[in-house]
């Protein structure tokens, strides 16, 4: 790889991730543009409706990698797997305080970005980024950018955060376009390690990243339609916790 990041067979390596920012860019303007012609009420039920959606994808994911039929029969898998991430990674989150770090900062990119008079822009920019940034979709897209020169999963993945952004930025306001920012350094950062984290994201790893990443997407629509209840960036250490443990156990 050189330092135009070219990958392999010349493709242009990271590319999934700048339209995926491109992406969440453009449907928060256009997002935003809509925002501005709906009164507090439209804006409140829009928000309420987006917590709902958000709240019944992360169960849909739940159910999808904790369910299975066989022979007619409905079992569940990863219980214990669950208790333990969750259990665990939020002692280690409570204890590092992620939330405040976060809050931090986006409270320093309220200011530098000129928005100090948004009293909603700390909270818009901290929900939209845990619904685009959690999930298997954007490692293992980010892996195959990194590794084959394929953008396609993260292209999709752009396309689903674009409606996401979009519809969060008419509800929540402009602090969600800046999401962009920790989208482009996660999915940039996982696409230039793609190598060193390729033999690690066995089948075991990706679905327990994918369940407990689907738990947290529900947390976060349980915030949107319940006003932050729950704290969500506390609990995130919990996908390193899967990770570690659908590798080894």
């Amino acid at each position: 790889m050189d330092g135009n990041f070219r990958g392999v067979k010349g493709k242009m390596v990271g590319t999934g991730t700048l339209i995926n920012v491109a992406a969440i860019v453009a449907g928060g303007l256009i997002g935003l543009a809509g925002k501005k012609r709906m009164n507090d009420r439209l804006q409140e039920t829009m928000m309420k409706a987006t917590g709902i959606c958000t709240m019944f994808i992360g169960i849909a994911g739940t159910l999808e990698k904790m369910l299975t039929v066989s022979d007619g029969a409905v079992s569940s898998q990863g219980s214990l797997m669950i208790i333990a991430s969750f259990a665990l990674g939020s002692l280690i989150g409570e204890g590092l305080n992620i939330e405040q770090a976060i809050e931090r900062f986006g409270e320093w990119l309220k200011r530098r970005s000129g928005n100090g008079d948004d009293a909603s822009f700390v909270n818009a920019f901290v929900t939209a980024s845990f619904t685009v940034c959690i999930g298997a979709m954007a490692i293992v897209g980010s892996i195959q950018d990194g590794m084959q020169g394929d953008p396609t999963t993260l292209m999709m993945k752009a396309i689903l955060d674009f409606l996401i952004i979009m519809v969060m930025t008419a509800s929540l306001g402009k602090g969600c376009i800046f999401s962009a920012i920790p989208v482009g350094i996660f999915q940039g950062s996982v696409t230039l390690l793609a190598s060193v984290l390729a033999p690690l994201m066995t089948e075991g790893t990706l679905n327990s990243i994918s369940l407990v990443g689907s738990m947290l997407i529900f947390c976060v629509g349980v915030n949107l339609v319940w006003e932050r209840k729950l704290k969500v960036a506390n609990m995130l250490p919990a996908i390193v916790v899967a990770a570690v443990w659908g590798a080894f156990l």
